[in-house]
């Protein structure tokens, strides 16, 4: 046996419907990196199995169920809480699901490429976790970054040294070549690496992808039109894969 494998996360199945919670258990059990550790017709016996320490790295839960909703459940589960990934077959539950901090939330019905993507965001979460205790932008990241700060500050290595970046006054992050660039109203900041690499390491959960070239802090979006949101003197484009997280992570605000 390889001792380098990853133990599979194990997962809990929340709905009412059968065929979508049999559907939901057919995509559990597809995938390599996910067990089954139990599945509820409802939110009533999840929570019992939860308050006698049932173990779960990720549930899926319906929102629309008799007794308790996906949503009342989420507040009455014990911490640790699991990484919550909310299924359902309306999309209007979005803005107070994403007020709830839930990972992720899948419309029905959910086709497994979309499943596995909702997955991914799991393990990297998971992969992520130690990490994310402090605000750290990692050294394993290929952002030259290796020091850790607190509140909204972190440092940045750029121009060859290592420099303290408040991120409440970056408005936006833009990727250029192999590097990407922190905009602040009066500075310009080059880091070497990749969009990519610190989008996955940023612990703001307010800065958020809008574009395959821009990253943008909502807290410092002033307008948005035909497509562009305004920050300070700049204008950003919002492309169509990012539309709607974008509007519901800026309603979530």
């Amino acid at each position: 046996m390889n001792s380098t494998a990853v133990a599979p996360l194990a997962c809990v199945i929340i709905d009412d419907n059968e065929i979508n919670r049999l559907t939901l258990e057919r995509s559990v059990q597809r995938h390599d990196q996910l067990a089954l550790a139990a599945s509820f017709p409802d939110a009533v016996e999840a929570l019992a199995y939860f308050n006698a320490n049932g173990r779960a790295d990720v549930l899926l839960l319906d929102i629309e169920m008799p007794h308790i909703s996906g949503l009342e459940l989420v507040k009455l589960l014990p911490e640790p809480k699991p990484a919550v990934i909310l299924v359902t077959t309306h999309a209007s539950f979005a803005v107070d699901a994403f007020e709830l901090r839930v990972l992720d939330y899948l419309v029905k019905p959910v086709g497994y490429a979309r499943f596995c993507q909702a997955i991914a965001r799991v393990t990297e979460q998971h992969q992520l976790a130690p990490t994310l205790a402090v605000p750290l932008v990692s050294a394993s990241v290929s952002l030259p970054t290796d020091i850790s700060a607190s509140g909204t500050d972190l440092f940045v290595k750029t121009n060859g040294k290592l420099l303290r970046i408040n991120f409440e006054e970056v408005l936006f992050i833009e990727a250029l070549s192999t590097y990407v660039v922190l905009v602040t109203d009066k500075h310009k900041h080059i880091v070497g690496g990749t969009l990519k690499s610190i989008e996955e390491r940023l612990p703001f959960r307010h800065f958020v992808r809008v574009h395959r070239s821009y990253i943008v802090n909502l807290h410092r979006v002033e307008a948005m039109a035909d497509n562009l949101l305004k920050l300070g003197q700049h204008e950003v484009p919002v492309s169509r894969p990012y539309q709607e997280e974008f509007v519901l992570r800026l309603r979530a605000l």
